[in-house]
Order: structure tokens, then sequence, then C-alpha cells
């Protein structure tokens, strides 16, 4: 975790004392269960949240310190609560193992910050909502291959954005699902020394279902899913991000991150005014992707467990979560203080001599009884003058003056396949799609 690129209340999940919180919880929400069931006194659930109430302050060094005697994280924690609460302690962690604690720990922590992350996908999605409607009907030119194509609208490419940012929200409820699982069933999996009721009565204390079969570990194909999940979302940051920085350079310059006042570009070069934003958001994007393998590795445990997959997972679970927090915060930013040129759009639309309207050409000719492939040439050899003239020359003026094409269509005919409105009869359709919702 890089403090540069974190915000307090995804932060605050990962921090020892949250942890060590749910720790409790777990641990006296399965003691208050075993109470009802008669396996220990219902005084010692009592003694525990009595204990709590009046101190919930966790004293993460004194946890390490026992830890560094005993090497084992968990038997520090309940040696240093049972320090605290009395002989009433010596009734946890009946018939439980440590992943039962761990593992429905990283379900919560998972699980809120997936809350998180739905809230700031839906601040995301109203900012390009409200932006793509804004710019619905604003002309500009879509691009394949980085070449010139036809003409969309800069509402359309926003609107693109959206609908993918939705599925990733779909997504991301899914993956939310899966990873809300709590496993308190003891050593293997088998319930041996603790009743499945204790795993039910915890699970719905602190808002999970129960795993249906666990080994001694929640089965890791649900984190994989979940951190695969928050990849995707990461790469559609960066699929839109690249798209800003595309517009921001100087040779196209159609959109650009807001520069506020004060604000230097280079220490070198007084004129600059870089896309720096939306370039780390490229970075932030690569760090979230990183943790995908690693999740997919951890699938493979041995037989009913081994700790291969912890390590990984202390890492990979703050840090994923916590760049993602940050990366859609700034993305949403970017969008909501995006700078818009339609002048420069409509100036790029119009700066290689009309061939962006070359189809609608090629096709009004093969309506008119010319073959395809004579269509095509026709279309094309003067699309090849306009394109080697840097648009100096005129697509509509030169194919007015091709006999060949003055044989199948009148000038007037030419003319009308040159209307920017034609292409956009379809944005309404698109938009209702989109934004039915």
């Amino acid at each position: 975790m890089v403090p540069r690129y974190s915000r307090p209340a995804m932060t605050a999940i990962w921090s020892p004392e949250t942890r060590f919180g749910i720790w409790f919880e777990i641990e006296a929400h399965a003691t208050e269960k075993l109470g009802e069931l008669g396996v220990v006194p219902e005084s010692a659930a009592k003694a525990l949240w009595d204990w709590w109430a009046t101190n919930p302050t966790i004293d993460v060094a004194a946890i390490d310190a026992i830890e560094a005697v005993t090497k084992h994280d968990v038997i520090a924690f309940l040696t240093w609560v049972a320090e605290n609460v009395g002989d009433e302690a010596r009734f946890m962690h009946q018939g439980m193992t440590s992943s039962d604690v761990l593992d429905t720990c990283l379900a919560v922590q998972l699980t809120r910050a997936a809350d998180i992350l739905l809230e700031d996908l839906d601040q995301l999605l109203a900012v390009l909502k409200r932006r793509a409607y804004e710019h619905k009907l604003t002309p500009t030119i879509g691009r394949s291959h980085g070449i010139h194509a036809e003409p969309v609208t800069f509402g359309l490419k926003l609107a693109e954005a959206y609908a993918e940012f939705k599925r990733c929200k779909t997504r991301l409820i899914a993956a939310r699902a899966d990873i809300a699982t709590c496993a308190i069933s003891g050593a293997v999996g088998t319930f041996a020394n603790i009743d499945p009721r204790v795993e039910q009565h915890v699970a719905d204390k602190l808002g999970l279902s129960v795993e249906p079969v666990s080994t001694q570990v929640i089965p890791r194909d649900r984190h994989a899913m979940f951190f695969a999940t928050l990849g995707v979302i990461a790469s559609s940051i960066e699929r839109l991000a690249v798209e800003v920085r595309h517009l921001q350079r100087t040779e196209v310059l159609e959109a650009e991150e807001y520069f506020s006042p004060g604000q230097k570009g280079s220490s070198a070069m007084p004129h600059k005014r870089n896309p720096v934003l939306t370039e780390n958001l490229t970075g932030l994007a690569r760090m979230v992707r990183s943790a995908v393998i690693p999740a997919m590795e951890n699938v493979a445990l041995w037989h009913e467990r081994d700790i291969s997959h912890s390590s990984v997972e202390r890492y990979i679970g703050p840090d994923a979560t916590i760049t993602l927090d940050f990366a859609l915060a700034r993305l949403t930013g970017v969008i909501d203080k995006l700078l818009v040129y339609p002048a420069r759009m409509q100036k790029n639309l119009d700066r290689m001599g009309g061939l962006v309207h070359s189809q609608r050409v090629l096709l009004a000719l093969t309506q008119a009884g010319v073959s395809r492939e004579d269509s095509y040439r026709l279309v094309q050899r003067n699309a090849m003058q306009v394109w080697e003239s840097d648009g100096e020359l005129s697509l509509l003026e030169l194919l007015k003056a091709d006999a060949e094409v003055t044989a199948a269509l009148s000038p007037q005919q030419i003319e009308e396949k040159f209307d920017l409105d034609y292409h956009f009869k379809a944005v309404d359709t698109i938009f209702e799609r989109v934004f039915s919702d």
C-alpha cells in the first residue's frame, strides 16, 4: 500500500485494528452460539462482550509482542484477549482452527472493500452519464487503428465507457456475493469438534453466507474470481484513460485533463500540459492486474490446506482494493472536469478533405448499379489523391469531377453523401439502450 495512492475508508479496512476487531467478533459470536448449544457456559460469551463494550481498543503492539514469541498470529491474539478478559476466555476458539478466523475475516474485509468499490463505480457511472448527455451530439471523428474512420459523437464515446463500467458493476456484485463466505468448520473442515450451527450463526451476524464445503480453508477459486474481477475493472479504467491520453496529444487536442491554476507540467518546459492523471491511471491499472495471477495460483493448495496462499493475500488484498479504489475516484474526477473542445473536433473531422464520407459514396455507387469492386476502385482512387495531399484536396470535388462516378451519380446525389448528421441518426437508439435503466 502506497499512501500517495490510498484513501482513508478503504485503507481502514486493512488496518491491524480492524483485522483484530473482526477476529474478536468471529470468536465472540462463535462462543455465543456454543453457549446457546450448551457446549460452553453462556457466561463465556457475556464476559467477552462485556469486556469489548468497555475496552474496544486493540493493543496491536501487545499482540505483536506475543506473536514474536509464539510465531503464530491467531494464538497471539487469543492470548492477549485471555490476558484481558480472564478465566472465561478459555472457552474461545472451541473446536475452531486458525483458518476459520483468518478466512472468515478476509471474507468480511473483501466484502467491505467491494461495497466501497461499488460506491466508486456508481459515482463514476453518474459522471459518465452526465457528460455523455452533455456531448450526445457533439461531432467527432471515430478512429480505427488510430486512423480517421467515420464520424461519431463524443457522447457515444462516453456512452461506451458507461456501458463498460456498468458491466464491471454487475461482475463486482457477483464477485462480492461469491467472496462473502464464512467457514467455521474446524480442522480439515469436517465439523468434528464444532456444530455447523455455529458457522451459520457467525455467518448471519457478519452478513455472510456459509461455505457449503470447506476443507480447512475457504476454496480459493472464490478469491481468484474476485481479484480477476478487480483486474477487469482496472483494464476498463486503463481503456478510458488511454483514450483521454490520445485525445490530449498536441496533434489531436480534442479533450484534455483539467489544468488547475498554478499547476506545472514540466520542470524544464513551461508550456507543457501533460495527461499526468490518466498516465497515472494506466500505471495503477497495471498494479491491480498484477494481483490476478497470484490469486489464480492460490487455488491449487495441498490437500485440505497449506499456507502458500497466505502471504500472497496479505499483499494483494490491501494493495489491489486500495489501489483500485483510488483509481476509480481519480478517473471520476478526470471525467467530471474533462475539458472538451468541440471546435477542434470539428476541425479534425474536416482535416482530411471529406475522406470520412467515403463509405457512403461506395454504397451509393453499388446501389446505382456499379459493381462493388468498381465502386471501391473509383472511390479509393480519388480518396488516395486527398490522402496524399494531406487533406488539401476535396474528395467531394474530385468525385464530382470523375466521369466514371458522375456516370452513375449526379453531383447532387454525391453531395448528399457528405451530410455529417446522417451518421448520428441512431444516436438516440444507442442512448436508449445504454441508459434505459
